[in-house]
């Protein structure tokens, strides 16, 4: 029976899947980057270009899905201890920057002709920068967790807060808003404080719980449909106390960093995140209208200049004051001189409370859409710059300390054998990081003082969160032979610059992983019954070098037995296991019984 109508959205899904798959790869050919490909395929799909899709403003309803989880997956990446050392970044120089910002563009728009409750919101809606972009920016150069990186996002982490009190400022300037005076306040300040309190109680006490309780099922699909409902659930419930959904999403992840499933959990919301903020991108350019655009094409020009020239400055020079270097405070200022999403947001609650005009209001979203479009460029103008800089200057090192160029290991399985090595490495200050696929495992190991976080072998995205592109070394201390070879072939393919030490079950096993070609292998059981041999021949009193000498020989008939092995089958070389260890010569041993003991 022929269907008698497509689904929803069947049309305009396969319009933005295909103008993604041209204009990305084309953009990051250019050197441009990803996100200037979704911003130019949104403007020639969108209402004002092509019209190929009509629907821009709910395109981006849903597409804000995305800059929800990227905030709960960098929330994954943030501890509380490590949230907490970033306090000054965050309420200094995060709150500087958008009280300097947004004075200096309240006092431009105001001599712009601008009334003053509009000129205000204008002023500190420009101040706000795009997490969006930025985060986006920071990713794709891997420069998150840079200094200038997490400096940046601590003045991010600020801005998203500020939109609480900015849109509370909307209330108080709309004509005829007398307030609810004190009663009003205080109720919505503890209907705020609660829906922080239940985040945190359920992130702290039951989110854990919960999914070592789904991790015994093993079903991927049911462990994914429980990261989005934290994720998108905590956003829910302080979206409805007016706070911002991003921030939601954000506490909750920092409340899951130090949980056994962090790097599951970001390796299942990744695909998603990836493709709502790419989403994201091209509802915004869908969003630039050309007409007001032509209209005021001068207004907007000078507007994208003064933003991003007057944020870029207070961005270096605040950064600068509080303690980074010039080339970090250069990079900071050209990273984060757009306007935000969160701008949108204010403008739209400020048109509704009847405090800034429509046709003010599409001006200023045309100068925010620009100046994203031109952060790109700006940071490619800056790296071009500093790279002529060094060229001339020469090369710096590029690890200053030995604390720096420390390498890191990934001790994949934590049963006893992982246990050993990690205790091995750790007793050399090594960084590791463990991850294993069962829950009873993780939390015995937990008891015992060591992080071990939940993980898939067989999955690359649960490798490459857990840090195997970043792993100097990946120790496979994995019981399972076949699982142990499919996440071989993954690292080998996907992070190839690793060291690969690996733990081989039986002799069976050490041959696969040799002709697999493994940096290492030994057979769990191989070095202890050797320990256990000589500790038998010492207590039958056989002496110490005879014991030596036994132990040398047993070790040189063994590696040629499985050199034989390897070309003639599991056979061969049997009677390498047989034969006794040749005493050395007579006058040998005369010589060494004349030698005086020291």
């Amino acid at each position: 029976m022929a269907v008698e109508g497509a689904p929803p959205f069947l049309h305009e899904s396969i319009v933005l899947l295909t103008a993604t798959v041209v204009a990305v790869p084309l953009a990051k050919r250019l050197g441009l980057g990803s996100v200037v490909g979704y911003l130019a395929a949104g403007v020639f799909l969108g209402p004002f270009g092509f019209k190929l899709i009509e629907a821009g403003k709910d395109v981006l309803h849903v597409a804000e899905l995305g800059v929800v989880l990227l905030l709960f997956v960098i929330g994954l990446e943030l501890d509380p201890k490590k949230l907490w050392r970033m306090k000054r970044d965050i309420f200094g120089l995060g709150t500087a920057q958008v009280v300097l910002t947004g004075l200096t563009f309240f006092g431009i728009a105001s001599l712009a002709g601008l009334p003053t409750s509009a000129a205000l919101i204008a002023g500190f809606g420009m101040a706000l920068s795009s997490t969006a972009f930025a985060l986006q920016i920071l990713q794709e150069r891997g420069q998150l967790s840079s200094a200038y990186g997490q400096r940046a996002f601590g003045i991010l982490l600020l801005q998203d807060i500020a939109i609480v009190p900015l849109l509370a400022m909307v209330s108080i300037l709309a004509p005829g808003q007398t307030g609810e005076g004190g009663p009003g306040i205080l109720a919505e300040a503890a209907k705020t404080l609660g829906a922080v309190a239940a985040v945190i109680l359920a992130g702290r006490y039951l989110a854990s719980p919960l999914f070592l309780f789904l991790a015994g099922s093993r079903a991927r699909e049911v462990m994914l449909t429980a990261a989005l409902l934290v994720a998108l659930g905590s956003a829910d419930l302080m979206h409805t106390v007016g706070l911002s959904m991003a921030m939601g999403a954000f506490l909750a992840g920092v409340l899951l960093a130090e949980s056994s499933f962090k790097h599951t959990l970001e390796a299942d919301i990744e695909p998603f995140r990836s493709l709502l903020m790419g989403l994201f991108f091209i509802a915004v350019g869908m969003s630039l209208d050309f007409t007001v655009l032509g209209n005021h094409l001068a207004e907007v020009i000078v507007g994208v200049f003064v933003v991003m020239l007057v944020k870029g400055a207070y961005l270096w020079g605040l950064t600068r004051v509080s303690g980074s270097s010039n080339s970090d405070a250069l990079r900071v200022a050209v990273t984060l001189p757009q306007g935000g999403e969160f701008a949108f947001v204010l403008f739209t609650a400020a048109i509704g409370s009847q405090v800034l005009d429509h046709q003010y209001a599409n001006i200023l979203s045309a100068i925010v859409i620009i100046s994203m479009l031109m952060t790109p460029l700006a940071c490619l103008g800056l790296d071009a710059i500093a790279g002529r800089m060094k060229a001339r200057g020469g090369d710096t090192p590029a690890i200053e300390s030995f604390e720096e160029a420390m390498p890191t290991v990934l001790v994949i399985g934590f049963g006893r054998f992982g246990m050993m090595v990690a205790q091995i490495l750790t007793s050399e200050g090594l960084e590791i990081t463990a991850i294993d696929n069962r829950p009873d495992r993780i939390a015995y190991a937990r008891k015992l003082g060591y992080k071990v976080y939940y993980g898939d072998a067989t999955r690359a995205d649960v490798l490459a969160a857990a840090g195997a592109g970043k792993a100097a070394l990946i120790a496979m201390c994995i019981e399972n032979d076949r699982v142990m070879g499919k996440s071989i072939e993954l690292l080998r393919e996907g992070f190839p610059k690793a060291l690969l030490f690996c733990r081989a079950t039986d002799r069976a096993h050490a041959l696969v992983l040799t002709k697999l070609g493994v940096d290492f292998q030994i057979r769990e059981t191989f070095e202890s019954s050797v320990a256990f041999g000589k500790a038998a021949l010492e207590r039958l009193g056989i002496p110490a070098d005879r014991i030596a000498q036994i132990e040398e020989d047993v070790r040189r008939r063994d590696q040629e037995r499985l050199a034989m092995e390897l070309t003639d089958g599991p056979f061969a070389g049997t009677d390498r296991l047989h034969g006794v260890t040749p005493r050395l010569q007579a006058g040998v041993d005369e010589q060494d019984k004349s030698t005086p003991s020291a």
